[in-house]
């Protein structure tokens, strides 16, 4: 049983070819443009603005996040731990992007007023996307040695963030070339079939080196997949500057999370952002995202992680708190240019200081922990933002403001909840001693 629970079912990391790496990359590639268009630039702005409307697609908004989030966060831990013992992480991986493609497709029949159409088409796609990222991420240690994860992880990660852009673009020439409100439908045809291409290589070039293991007298897959995940949190519970670190990284994380997730909605709302002006939003704020995750990927590497995780913090806080209080259109640009430099840092440092935290052998370990901890608390944070907006538009609304103002006024508000939380995890990130973490990583 000890053999079954191991943790360890890749025996020969790091032999990848220079095609299967690729195709890894590719995927990252296409399932960015995802975030880009569905997520973040368009899909999020239409629906709050014109499949619902007023506070409540603010408040719905939330909430379907905050439930794709959820269900991926019940599910993806203990399906992670079954496909690690099946050696089935590609299958896996195959169902949920083949899951966010095609509902991401169906987006395309969702007009105004078709609000539980909306809502299901979405949190199926982002159920696909999320979970798919589980399995995609899984698949890093077989393909990298553990002195190769951080450079692969990181040129995954700028390779992302080009297809996001490119994705983007696409999308704005289109709105740009051809007239018509509907032409924002095709964007979603547009993301599904560029992430579906995108995706292809690494179903096939990209080996599964994993073996699938047999299963002992008495056993199956569900309750293997759960005894993995209970063995897995028993093993990292001794770190204690790691936990620490986790706790700090679940309350700053979820600051990030809403950020995102309302980025278009705000400039919409408080703004009067048009779509192409939102895509052309979205793209400045994943040109920053690259420059800052190799920038404080070097500050990292050449200063101290946690002195580069607070900065970046610092300065995502910085950007909220401007946010909170600017009422210019020019202000809203220079702060998603700003966010989306500091909001990468604070990410990719984020993964790389895990590898700090483990101790030799351990480094998939670790990283799942890291992952299906993330997981398991970012659905908090955009139902929190979307309730509050809506709480607060009634709030404004009862003491005489027009609906519109009281919309404009409790967004705003909302975004004192985004301060919260990153105020709060930089102050837990301050008691992290990445010294003793070491120490503790090296006696292991």
């Amino acid at each position: 049983m000890a053999e079954v629970l191991a943790q360890g079912v890749n025996p020969q990391p790091g032999l990848s070819n220079r095609r299967e790496r690729i195709a890894w990359y590719l995927y990252d590639f296409g399932n960015s443009a995802y975030a880009a268009v569905v997520l973040l630039a368009v899909y999020s702005a239409y629906f709050q603005g014109e499949v619902v409307g007023g506070p409540e697609g603010s408040r719905l908004w939330g909430y379907a996040v905050g439930i794709a989030m959820l269900v991926v966060a019940l599910t993806a831990p203990v399906l992670g731990a079954i496909a690690d013992f099946s050696g089935a992480k590609k299958r896996f991986l195959f169902f949920y992007t083949a899951l966010a493609c095609t509902f991401t497709a169906l987006l395309f029949l969702v007009g105004p007023g078709d609000v539980v159409t909306g809502m299901i088409f979405f949190i199926l796609a982002e159920i696909g996307y999320r979970s798919a990222q589980v399995f995609y991420n899984a698949l890093l240690p077989e393909i990298a040695s553990e002195d190769e994860i951080g450079r692969i992880s990181g040129n995954g990660w700028a390779i992302g963030s080009a297809g996001g852009i490119l994705c983007l673009v696409l999308v704005l020439a289109l709105i740009l070339l051809v007239e018509g409100d509907q032409i924002i439908h095709y964007a979603f045809l547009i993301t599904a079939v560029y992430f579906s291409l995108s995706a292809a290589p690494i179903f096939l070039w990209l080996r599964e080196r994993a073996q699938p293991q047999a299963l002992p007298a008495g056993e199956n897959l569900l309750s293997i997949g759960f005894k993995r995940l209970v063995a897995t949190f028993r093993s990292v519970r001794k770190y204690r500057e790691f936990i620490k670190f986790m706790i700090a990284f679940l309350i700053y994380n979820d600051g990030i999370i809403m950020a995102l997730d309302f980025a278009a909605i705000l400039g919409a709302v408080l703004f009067g952002m048009e779509q192409q002006q939102l895509i052309i939003f979205m793209i400045i704020v994943q040109v920053t995202s690259v420059a800052g995750a190799y920038l404080f990927g070097l500050a990292a590497d050449s200063i101290n992680p946690k002195q580069s995780l607070l900065i970046s913090l610092v300065m995502m806080t910085a950007a909220a708190v401007w946010m909170y209080f600017n009422q210019t259109l020019t202000g809203f640009f220079i702060i998603g240019g700003l966010a989306g430099f500091a909001l990468t840092g604070v990410q990719s440092v984020s993964r790389a200081t895990v590898g700090l935290f483990a101790p030799k052998g351990k480094s998939a370990e670790f990283y799942g922990f890291f992952s299906v901890a993330g997981r398991t608390s970012s659905f908090i944070g955009p139902a929190v933002y979307g309730w509050l907006a809506f709480r607060a538009a009634l709030w404004f609304q009862e003491r005489g403001l027009t609906a519109v103002l009281a919309e404009q006024e409790g967004l705003r508000a909302a975004v004192l909840s985004i301060i919260a939380f990153l105020v709060i995890g930089l102050v837990l990130l301050l008691s992290v001693n990445i010294k003793q973490a070491q120490r503790q990583s090296q006696r292991a």
